[in-house]
């Protein structure tokens, strides 16, 4: 029956699900993990259950229901005969990973690196890449918060759910106490032990950074503050008037200027009065103008991609989007790039959410179409986007540059992008994982949900392969346990993936890459000269000598 398959499929993603949870879940997170991965809640009414304690006590071969410290219900899975192997990697993850992993170092060009009769690449044990982190936008939302003013942690989750409009929970990134948030967030958010008690303020020099920002000329209001005072919200609408009105402020001038020459006796009356008659007629035979394009608006231009990484360089990355482990997106980890993409994040929030500015760059129906570089606005924040394809009158389909994922907007939330935001190049990368190819020829959900789950808020060490057709191909480890993980390696012993030892084209990204449609590569990945970025998570390699796998890739 339906409902017998719908259980089998559910009971394979419950398992996953709890086996990449080391200390268990509760029920609650059950549910929210569900939701965050399958994107939908988990099918209780489908399946005769009022509740998901009900359910997982009918799964008594998948789930063991525990009891916590506190007195509540944690859940854990029951591996099977499949599972057991990743379910014995899980167990062995460190609790922390401190000091020495976090050192700066660098990679030198003697690295040893996989061959195609190695099961893996070398161990990297001094790398760190365990620790979780914040998403950016997440990270843009506790600084915007405090960007006003300091606040009391005891009033942070009430203060984050009026301004945000939900709660914020911090145990679906992967922190245990809102004080790892914080310590994860030091570069900027600073905590002050006062008598009311800890006081979160944010660090001055992010905003000091904002202001001096090079900005392009522009009227004052192109740049107003997101909650103007009162005593500058005439200076603003002065401004406006003054910026979209030159041609009446002409025509004053003129009038002024013949009045004058006629009482100085340099034209008659009857002259004066025809000069005026005429442009009376002018005015009213003109058809209502059509608002003006700023000149600062990007018409025609499209972002440009990050340089190419070096071959065989180890980098630290976080994985932003996933469609399967053939097709999904990066960011690389480092102080420098993710400044940039938040302080551009705050810059176009700062112009774009006052009604002034933002009308300004209103987009006409002529300028909605394919392949045309914009920006728009989701959940108070705007990003960078490029139209993929008009859906109807009021919708669009755009691709994200800076995440990677396509997503249907009202047409109205589209604005014109700024010139001054295109210096920043697109921050995603595409990527597809090295040396793999699925089982039977397409992705399992349940091995795209494991490789969710492996990426999910963790800041993994890449292992630069090559790139094939503009995408990166590379190796993904997670160093946060005893032994390194590699993804490819675990997505085989779970049955979901053959290791090829060679780079197969990823048929998700022949069949569509926005990133090759739109973004404009900043040189060829093959042999263009590459930068190398300036990462966190670097090491020196091992000499010729130093350990290598020993295992080999099964025939």
């Amino acid at each position: 029956s339906k409902q017998a398959q719908l259980m089998e499929v559910l009971k394979k993603e419950v398992r996953a699900m709890l086996i990449a949870a080391k200390a268990g879940l509760t029920p609650e997170q059950l549910e929210e993990q569900y939701m965050a991965m399958v994107c939908k809640p988990l099918p209780l009414h489908d399946l005769g259950f009022q509740s998901t304690l009900e359910l997982v006590t009918q799964m008594p071969e998948v789930v063991r229901i525990c009891s916590s410290k506190n007195g509540g219900l944690i859940l854990k899975a029951i591996a099977d005969d499949s599972t057991k192997g990743i379910a014995k990697l899980v167990a062995n993850q460190k609790v922390k990973t401190r000091s020495k992993a976090s050192k700066k170092t660098a990679t030198k060009p003697n690295a040893v690196f996989p061959t195609k009769n190695s099961k893996n690449p070398p161990s990297f044990q001094t790398l760190n890449a365990g620790a979780p982190v914040l998403p950016a936008v997440v990270k843009a939302e506790l600084q915007d918060l405090l960007s006003s003013s300091p606040l009391l942690l005891g009033d942070f989750d009430k203060a984050f759910l009026r301004r945000f409009g939900r709660a914020f929970q911090y145990r679906q990134y992967g922190f245990l106490s809102m004080f790892e948030v914080l310590r994860s967030m030091s570069d900027s958010i600073v905590v002050e032990q006062t008598k009311a008690g800890s006081l979160l303020v944010l660090r001055k020099y992010l905003a000091n950074n904002i202001e001096q920002e090079e900005v392009p000329r522009a009227s004052a209001a192109e740049m107003p503050p997101l909650e103007p005072i009162c005593e500058t919200e005439s200076f603003y609408q002065a401004a406006l008037q003054m910026d979209l009105e030159p041609v009446q402020t002409q025509a004053v001038d003129l009038d002024d200027h013949l009045k004058q020459k006629e009482s100085q006796g340099f034209f008659p009356t009857s002259v004066f009065c025809v000069l005026m008659s005429l442009e009376a007629w002018n005015c009213f035979e003109q058809l209502p103008p059509t608002p003006e394009i700023p000149p600062d608006a990007v018409r025609d231009k499209s972002l440009r991609s990050l340089p190419p990484l070096k071959r065989r360089c180890l980098v630290g990355v976080i994985v932003e989007f996933i469609v399967s482990p053939s097709q999904f997106y990066i960011h690389i980890c480092s102080t420098e790039a993710s400044y940039k993409l938040q302080d551009l994040m705050f810059e176009m929030r700062h112009v774009y959410s006052h009604k002034v500015a933002s009308d300004k760059y209103i987009m006409p129906e002529s300028a909605v179409r394919p392949g045309q570089l914009c920006c728009v606005m989701v959940s108070k924040w705007w990003y960078r986007v490029i139209i993929h394809r008009v859906i109807n009158d009021q919708e669009v389909e755009v691709f994200c540059a800076d995440y990677g994922h396509l997503q249907i907007v009202q047409k109205s939330w589209l604005r014109f992008l700024k010139w001054h935001y295109l210096k920043l190049p697109a921050q995603a990368i595409p990527c597809s994982l090295a040396w793999v190819k699925p089982v039977g020829g397409t992705w399992s959900s349940a091995a795209i949900l494991l490789f969710k789950h492996l990426c999910r808020f963790k800041e993994l060490v890449g292992i630069v392969d090559e790139y094939v057709n503009g995408v990166l191909y590379l190796f993904l480890c997670d160093t946060s346990t005893k032994e390194d993980i590699y993804f490819h390696s675990v997505l085989r012993d779970m049955g979901y993936a053959d290791v090829c030892g060679e780079n197969i084209p990823s048929q998700e990204f022949e069949e569509l890459n926005p990133s090759a449609l739109y973004v404009q590569p900043s040189g060829k990945q093959g042999n263009a000269e590459v930068v190398e970025p300036d990462l966190h998570l670097r090491q020196e390699s091992r000499d010729a000598g130093s350990e290598t796998a020993t295992s080999k890739v099964a025939e």
